[in-house]
């Protein structure tokens, strides 16, 4: 990089919860600049999962933490070039990178389902994803999966 990198500016805490993971999921689910509508969007969600999610002890946030932690990869694959061929090299993910990954595929899965409401899409991803099955946690098996077989090449590493 030419210039130094920028400073992480601190997010404020949801007004609900008091988390910052909250505020930071809430802002990848926003549309538009639409954040009180994200928020809305995200309780209601949580208030499903409330409902759905049985007799066992934990909360919905707990659920949703549980979730996204399922969610998170632990390596990914990078493109590299070496002598004309591009190599697919395996490499371990930084914290903030993990975190932000899992929240998009969470998200992602979540809009692709077919549920009526965004937040029923939502809460039905995330209680798949506590149990881990659904579509985000299948699309960190297949990261994980193509990671492994390309082990070969993680000499390359930079």
């Amino acid at each position: 990089m030419r210039k130094r990198a920028a400073k992480k500016r601190p997010l404020l805490p949801d007004p609900k919860f008091n988390d910052q993971l909250v505020t930071r999921f809430v802002n990848n689910l926003m549309w538009d600049g639409k954040k009180s509508t994200a928020f809305k969007v995200f309780y209601d969600a949580l208030d499903i999962v409330e409902a759905k999610k049985g007799d066992n002890e934990k909360t919905a946030l707990e659920l949703w933490k549980d979730a996204l932690t399922n969610v998170m990869p632990h390596v990914e694959v990078r493109s590299r070039r070496v002598g004309g061929a591009t190599f697919q090299i395996p490499m371990q993910i930084r914290p903030d990178r993990k975190i932000s990954t899992a929240m998009k595929w969470l998200i992602l899965y979540a809009r692709k389902r077919n549920e009526k409401s965004m937040a029923a899409k939502l809460s039905s991803e995330i209680l798949a994803a506590a149990k881990e099955e659904g579509a985000a946690v299948k699309k960190r098996m297949d990261t994980h999966k193509m990671a492994d077989a390309n082990k070969a090449f993680s000499h390359f590493r930079f």
